[in-house]
C-alpha cells in the first residue's frame, strides 16, 4: 500500500510540475495568455493526467463493496470537442471471509491493472463548465491467488470539465467498467463495476501564438500635380482635401473634411485574459509583437499632443469568451491600463474620459473567428467633438 500511494503523489507532483511551467512559459516568451484559446477554438498540446479515484464493485466478486483506485493518463484534444487518452490504472480488492469463516474481510486479495484507451466527447464552450460523454477499451491483468491472466474489458460514462488556468483543467466522471474475467472465479464469466474518479489534466509546452495582424495595404499615390500641396495645414494635401481652409487643429477624416475620428489604435491588441487584476505594466498584457504595439500607443501619444484642445474617452472591448459580467470587468481594466499609460506619458487627465468599459459589445471583428476574437480584444481613444 505505501508503494501504490508513492507512485501517485509522483504522477500528481509530475503533473503540477508541469503546469507551473507551462503557465509561466508565456510571461517569458512573450506570448499569448489563454488557454491558448484566445488563438484557437482549442488547446492541442499533450497532457498528463493523475487520477485518484473509488470502484463500487459488482457483489459477484465477493471482495469489499467499495474500492480505491489510482492510474495516470497521457493524451490531447483532437478537436474542440473531442479527446483521447491512454491510461493505466491499479486497484487492489479484498476478498470476503465468507459466511463459513465469519464473515468479514479475509487475508487475500485481489488485484487488477488496466491498460486503456479512453475517448471523451465534451460540450460547450472551451473555458466554461464542460460535461462529456466518455467510452474506453483496456485490457485488464488479473492477479489471485491460484490465478493471473488478462481479459478484454471496456467502460462507458459522463463527467464534467473545467479549465482553471492556461495549462491545466480538473475532471470529475462516473461511468461503469465491464470485465470479461472469466479465470478469477470460475463460476463467473465477467464483472460489472461501478467507478467515480478525480483527475488533475496538465497541459505541457507553450501555448500557440496569437496570428499576426493582416498588412495594411499601402495608400495608392497621389497626382503628382497636388500631392505635395497641404494649403490649410490639416493634413490632407490639396488634391483630397474636399473640405480646404479648414480652421488650424481641427481634426479632419481622409477628405480633409471635418469628423468624428477614433485615434487608431490597431494593432493595440490584448493577450486573452490579459490584463489581470492588479497588473500595471502594459507590456506584458499586450499581443505580440509588443514593440509594435507600444509604437502604435507612443504615435497616439504624440498625436494628442500636437492637438491639445482633443479630448477623448478611453474604451476597453473583449472578444465574446468568458461571462458578461467577467468580460464586462475586463473591458474596464484594459481601458484602465491605456488610460494609465496616457497619463504617465504627459496626457492631462482632464483630456481623458474613463476609463469606461464595454465587455465584449461593438464588436470589430467576427467572435467565430481567432483573428476576428484578437481583434476585439481592443481599447479605443474615442475623439470628443
Amino acid at each position: 500500500m505505501k508503494h501504490k500511494g508513492s507512485y501517485f503523489f509522483i504522477a500528481l507532483a509530475l503533473g503540477c510540475v508541469s503546469a507551473a511551467q507551462a503557465q509561466d512559459a508565456p510571461a517569458s516568451a512573450g506570448s499569448t495568455s489563454s488557454d491558448s484559446s484566445s488563438v484557437s477554438s482549442y488547446d492541442g498540446r499533450w497532457y498528463i493526467a493523475p487520477t485518484v479515484g473509488g470502484y463500487f464493485n459488482d457483489k459477484d466478486r465477493n471482495t469489499n463493496s467499495q474500492q480505491f483506485y489510482y492510474g495516470l493518463g497521457i493524451g490531447k484534444f483532437f478537436s474542440p470537442n473531442m479527446s483521447i487518452d491512454a491510461f493505466i490504472d491499479r486497484t487492489k480488492r479484498e476478498r470476503d471471509a465468507g459466511a463459513a469463516a465469519g464473515g468479514g474481510q479475509g487475508n487475500q486479495s485481489w488485484a487488477n491493472n488496466n491498460i486503456g484507451v479512453t475517448g471523451r466527447y465534451y460540450f460547450r464552450d472551451w473555458n466554461a463548465w464542460r460535461p462529456y460523454f466518455l467510452g474506453g477499451v483496456m485490457g485488464s491483468q488479473h492477479h489471485a491467488s491460484g490465478s493471473s491472466g488478462w481479459s478484454p474489458a471496456a467502460e462507458v460514462g459522463g463527467g464534467i470539465s473545467k479549465t482553471v488556468s492556461d495549462s491545466s483543467d480538473i475532471r470529475l466522471e462516473a461511468g461503469y467498467r465491464y470485465d470479461w474475467d472469466d479465470s478469477t472465479q470460475r463460476s463467473q464469466s465477467g464483472y460489472g463495476d461501478w467507478f467515480l474518479g478525480f483527475s488533475v489534466v496538465s497541459r505541457f509546452g507553450t501555448p500557440a501564438a496569437a496570428p499576426a495582424a493582416p498588412a495594411t495595404a499601402p495608400a495608392a499615390p497621389a497626382p503628382a500635380d497636388c500631392s505635395t500641396m497641404d494649403s490649410d495645414h490639416d493634413g490632407v494635401n490639396d488634391c483630397e482635401d474636399k473640405c480646404p481652409n479648414t480652421p488650424a487643429g481641427t481634426i479632419v477624416g481622409p477628405d480633409g473634411c471635418p469628423q468624428k475620428v477614433v485615434i487608431d489604435l490597431r494593432g493595440v491588441n490584448f493577450k486573452f485574459d490579459r490584463p489581470r487584476k492588479g497588473e500595471t505594466d502594459i507590456s506584458k498584457s499586450l499581443a505580440v509583437p509588443t514593440a509594435d504595439s507600444l509604437s502604435v500607443l507612443s504615435q497616439a501619444v504624440d498625436t494628442l499632443q500636437r492637438y491639445p484642445q482633443v479630448h477623448v474617452t478611453v474604451a476597453g472591448y473583449t472578444d465574446s469568451k468568458g461571462t458578461e459580467a467577467y468580460n464586462q470587468k475586463l473591458s474596464e481594466r484594459r481601458a484602465a491600463i491605456v488610460y494609465n499609460y496616457l497619463t504617465s506619458h504627459g496626457i492631462d487627465a482632464s483630456r481623458l474620459e474613463g476609463p469606461i468599459g464595454h465587455g465584449e459589445n461593438d464588436p470589430i471583428g467576427d467572435n467565430a473567428t481567432d483573428a476576428g476574437r484578437a481583434q476585439n480584444r481592443r481599447t479605443e481613444l474615442q475623439v470628443q467633438q
